[in-house]
C-alpha cells in the first residue's frame, strides 16, 4: 500500500510473512529460493552493534529504540509462587493396598481402548499429512518423517506431553516431555536437534499455578540442556480453566530431528515373523501417575517415574548407532501404558497385524511388569543374525538389554500374563477413541 506511513508499515499484521536473518553474501541464494516459489523477497536491513533498533524511510530516521528496553530492562512480573496443597496429598500411594487384576489381558484391552492410548487416525486424516508427497512416515509411528527433496536427508517430527505427570510433579513432567520426544526422534533413526514448546496452564494469578509453571520450565530447561536440544521457539497460554478449576499443567514439546540418509529411517511396527524382540532399558515398579492407575484403579496419585538423563542419552546413542548400522527392523519407545502397550502398538502396522510370543521375568508386581511407565526404554526388533551386533552396541553405550521374544503367529502372548488374539487387541485400540467420543456425546 503506497500511502502507508512508517508507523503503519511497522505495525501492520499482514499474514504470510517471515523475517529471516541471513549470512552476509548469501542474499541471492535466498532470493532465488523465494522467487522459485512465487514469493516476494526484500533485503530490509542489517544487524549492528549499536544496541538500538533504527528504522529509516528514504534515508531519514523515523524511529530509534534501545533494544535493552525490551530485553534486559523490560518490566518483570514477580507473581506469588507457592506449592499447591494437593501435591502432598497425591504423594500418598500405597500399592500394597491395590490388588493385581486377575485378567491382565482384559486390562490391556481396556488401556488400548482408552482416549489417551487408542488410535487417533480419525483426527490426523482430517488434515494434509502428505506434504507435497514428501511424507515418508505418516503420523502413527514414533515420529513422522518428511524427506528433503534434492538431498538424502529427512526431518523427523514429534509432539509429546504427559499432563498427569506434570500435575503430580511439574519438574519431572516437563523434563519427561523433552526426554520422550528425543526418544521418539531417535527411534525413528533421527538425531534430536531442537524443540518448540506450547505451555498451557491455568491462571498465573494463582500462586499454585505459577509454581507449576516455574517448575515445569525448570524441568524442560534441564532436559533440553542435557540432551542438547535447544528451545528455539514457543508460546505460553494462561487462564485455561473453568471457574477455579484449571487444566492439568500441559507443557507440550514439539521436537525435530535429522536423518542424514532417509533410507535408514525406522518405524515402530514389527516387520517379519521370526524377528527377535528386544527390550532396551530397565523396568522398575513405577506405577505412579500411570495410565494403568488412572484407567483401571481410578487413581491419579503417586510420583511419576524417575528420569535419569544420562540413561536417556545412552539409549538415544544406542538407537542411533543401531539405525545407522541398518540392523533395526523396528523401534518403539515405552511411555504411557508401559511395555504391554508398546508391544501391542508395535503389532499394529497400518496395513497388517503381527502376533508375538514374549516371556517376561522380574521381581516386581505382575501389573508393574506390564504397565510400569519407567523411562529410558525402547522395544526394538532385529533379525536373529544381527542380535550380536545389537548386544555390542548396547554394552558399549551402557544400556541394559533383554531378549524377550519373537515376532509371529496370530496371538498376542506374554507367557503367564496375557494371551489374546492380536486382532482382538487391535480392535480395542482401533475403535476406542471414537467409542469414547460417542459416550461423551451421550453424556
Amino acid at each position: 500500500e503506497e500511502t502507508m506511513t512508517p508507523y503503519e508499515v511497522m505495525l501492520s499484521e499482514s499474514q504470510e510473512r517471515m523475517l529471516m536473518v541471513l549470512e552476509k553474501g548469501k542474499e541471492r541464494i535466498a532470493e532465488k529460493i523465494f522467487r522459485k516459489w512465487g514469493l516476494d523477497f526484500s533485503v530490509i536491513g542489517e544487524v549492528t552493534d549499536s544496541g538500538k533498533l533504527v528504522i529509516a524511510e528514504d534515508e531519514k530516521t523515523v524511529a530509534e529504540v534501545p533494544i535493552s528496553l525490551i530485553s534486559e530492562e523490560a518490566p518483570i512480573y514477580e507473581r506469588p509462587i507457592a506449592e499447591p496443597g494437593y501435591i502432598k496429598d497425591t504423594r500418598k500411594l500405597d500399592l500394597s493396598s491395590l490388588p493385581v487384576p486377575n485378567d491382565l489381558g482384559r486390562v490391556l484391552q481396556r488401556l488400548l481402548s482408552s482416549p489417551t492410548l487408542s488410535e487417533k487416525r480419525s483426527i490426523w486424516e482430517q488434515y494434509d499429512h502428505m506434504v507435497r508427497t514428501n511424507t515418508v512416515v505418516l503420523p502413527g509411528s514414533d515420529a513422522a518423517v518428511v524427506r528433503i527433496k534434492g538431498t538424502t536427508k529427512a526431518l523427523a517430527m514429534t509432539v509429546n506431553c504427559n499432563s498427569t505427570y506434570c500435575y503430580l510433579d511439574p519438574f519431572t513432567g516437563g523434563a519427561i516431555a523433552v526426554a520422550e520426544s528425543a526418544r521418539n526422534i531417535a527411534c525413528s533413526g533421527a538425531r534430536p536437534l531442537a524443540i518448540t514448546d506450547c505451555l498451557n496452564f491455568g491462571s498465573p494469578e494463582e500462586p499454585g499455578v505459577m509454581w507449576q509453571f516455574k517448575r515445569a520450565i525448570e524441568g524442560i530447561s534441564e532436559a533440553a540442556v542435557d540432551l542438547n536440544t535447544p528451545v528455539v521457539s514457543g508460546n505460553v497460554s494462561f487462564y485455561n480453566q473453568t471457574g477455579s478449576v484449571a487444566v492439568y499443567p500441559t507443557p507440550a514439546i514439539g521436537m525435530v530431528g535429522l536423518i542424514s540418509d532417509v533410507e535408514k529411517h525406522v518405524t515402530q511396527w514389527f516387520k517379519d515373523d521370526g524377528d527377535v524382540i528386544v527390550l532396551l532399558g530397565d523396568t522398575k515398579e513405577e506405577l505412579g501417575g500411570s495410565e494403568y492407575m488412572k484407567q483401571i484403579h481410578g487413581i491419579v496419585a503417586g510420583e511419576p517415574p524417575k528420569l535419569d538423563l544420562r540413561a536417556e542419552s545412552n539409549l538415544i546413542r544406542a538407537l542411533l548407532e543401531a539405525s545407522e548400522r541398518g540392523i533395526l527392523k523396528s523401534a518403539h519407545d515405552l511411555s504411557e501404558g508401559g511395555l504391554a502397550v508398546s508391544l501391542a502398538e508395535s503389532c499394529f502396522a497400518p496395513d497388517y497385524t503381527r502376533g508375538i510370543t514374549v516371556e517376561m521375568t522380574g521381581a516386581i508386581r505382575k501389573d508393574a511388569l506390564l504397565f510400569s511407565e519407567s523411562q529410558s526404554r525402547a522395544v526394538v526388533s532385529v533379525n536373529v543374525k544381527d542380535l550380536g551386533i545389537l548386544k555390542k552396541i548396547a554394552e558399549s553405550n551402557n544400556v541394559p538389554m533383554s531378549m524377550i521374544g519373537k515376532v509371529g503367529g496370530a496371538e498376542f502372548l506374554i507367557k503367564g500374563l496375557v494371551d489374546i488374539p492380536a486382532t482382538e487387541a487391535r480392535r480395542a485400540w482401533a475403535t476406542g477413541f471414537e467409542n469414547s467420543l460417542k459416550s461423551y456425546a451421550k453424556a
